[in-house]
């Protein structure tokens, strides 16, 4: 099968949009402009020409098969496994482990991890911005051991409040799970700086990087992070598949999360042993197809180049929030100095849903809602916001039907 080749030495956005083949489709009658990035990233061809290759040619279930669909389709499993630890610069391949994505890989050091490790007063810290998925799993442990909750405070324009994490830190302090960069504001918090200073506290960190590693460049060797959670499907990659990171120290000592195949080494009624890293963690049969096509959503990523895809969206970035700084009765919810290609806004006397629908009626994909975050809606005193996202494939052109589409819902709601 094919893979894509080098796009250019210079961000051609155009060309770009030709291995996107949904940014063809009209809705309600105008061609589509998707700005629902943060939600999932649309999928380059490759991408989807690697699950129909898969299923059309090898497929086979994994690493217990000798027959040669087995081991092709094991060769290509772990091929991505390997692409993973390059792409964010883990030491070994063992601690790459797939999951569905960010929520269960969160929810695995959870159920494992906390569960082995936290004690009736030990304190684990979050902070105000975090989602859903990355505070509940806490909530449910510390209900269940009789820990303690704490919460990092952010400012008005959406950025941690340093000191005050820092004075949160403590003997108590067991982890700190902290989002990268926020999906409701598009901050990226100062993970290196948080993560030294809980280390110095005698805590562990877990990063929840969701929204991060399209953006940014990863790499958990010089962030020093114990754990690192991302999804594949905000990586151009399929829904359904999601990598762990972990420290390989940790995960050796870290009970199992779900028993049944793969996961073990012999069972017996009597005892069962585990398999060694990272199989310990993977039972059953995985999303072999969304596995393999998401190594190949990462070489498209990266052949297409982080540093200049992040010029470009941090382009649109700016003249967006230009633009919408002038319409009158917007305010735009998260202005932190470092964030990515997302803008949050609420407008005057109309529902974020509201806008939303007259938007989509104009063939404008946004999000409207909490996004999942409701304690950082409640936070800044609203219901929710309308969220624009960008990624690589969005040009200046669709920025500005957005603000025409803005203003035109202001005037048909007034």
């Amino acid at each position: 099968m094919e893979t894509v080749t080098a796009i250019s030495p210079t961000y051609d956005v155009k060309k770009i949009r030709e291995f996107f083949p949904v940014l063809n489709r009209e809705v309600n009658n105008q061609l589509l402009v998707y700005f629902d990035n943060a939600a999932t990233s649309q999928k380059p061809q490759v991408v989807i020409d690697a699950l129909s290759y898969y299923y059309s040619n090898y497929n086979a279930n994994i690493h217990r098969g000798i027959h040669t669909l087995a081991e092709e389709a094991t060769a290509a499993y772990e091929a991505t496994r390997n692409t993973v630890k390059g792409f964010i610069n883990a030491t070994s391949s063992e601690e790459i482990i797939f999951t569905r994505g960010t929520t269960e890989g969160i929810n695995l050091v959870a159920y494992t991890w906390g569960r082995k490790n936290i004690k009736a007063g030990d304190e684990i810290i979050i902070s105000t911005m975090e989602h859903h998925s990355n505070i509940v799993p806490w909530q449910i442990l510390c209900e269940e051991k009789n820990a303690i909750l704490k919460v990092i405070p952010i400012n008005d324009v959406g950025e941690l409040l340093m000191d005050e994490y820092k004075k949160l830190l403590s003997s108590k302090t067991k982890l700190v799970s902290i989002v990268h960069v926020s999906n409701a504001l598009g901050t990226i918090n100062p993970v290196k700086e948080i993560i030294e200073a809980a280390h110095a506290a005698g805590a562990l960190v877990l990063v929840d990087g969701a929204q991060s590693t399209v953006h940014l460049d990863i790499d958990v060797q010089k962030m020093d992070c114990d754990f690192f959670a991302f999804s594949g499907h905000k990586v151009y990659g399929p829904t359904g598949v999601g990598v762990l990171y972990g420290k390989r120290d940790i995960l050796e000592q870290m009970p199992v999360f779900m028993g049944g195949g793969e996961m073990i080494k012999e069972v017996t009624f009597a005892k069962t042993t585990y398999a060694n890293l990272p199989y310990k963690y993977e039972a059953g049969t995985p999303n072999i197809a969304g596995t393999i096509a998401l190594k190949v959503a990462l070489d498209f990523v990266k052949e297409t180049g982080k540093k200049l895809t992040r010029n470009h969206e941090n382009d649109l970035l700016r003249y967006a929030t230009e633009q919408m700084e002038s319409i009158p009765g917007l305010r735009i919810i998260g202005n932190a100095k470092n964030k990515v290609s997302l803008i949050s806004f609420v407008i005057k006397n109309i529902h974020p849903q509201d806008m939303g629908v007259l938007l989509d009626n104009q063939g404008i994909a946004v999000r409207t809602g909490h996004h999942c975050t409701q304690p950082l809606m409640n936070r800044f005193g609203i219901p929710g916001t309308v969220r624009a996202s960008f990624a690589m494939y969005n040009t200046k052109e669709e920025v500005e039907r957005l603000i025409l589409g803005i203003n035109k819902s202001i005037k048909m709601l007034s």
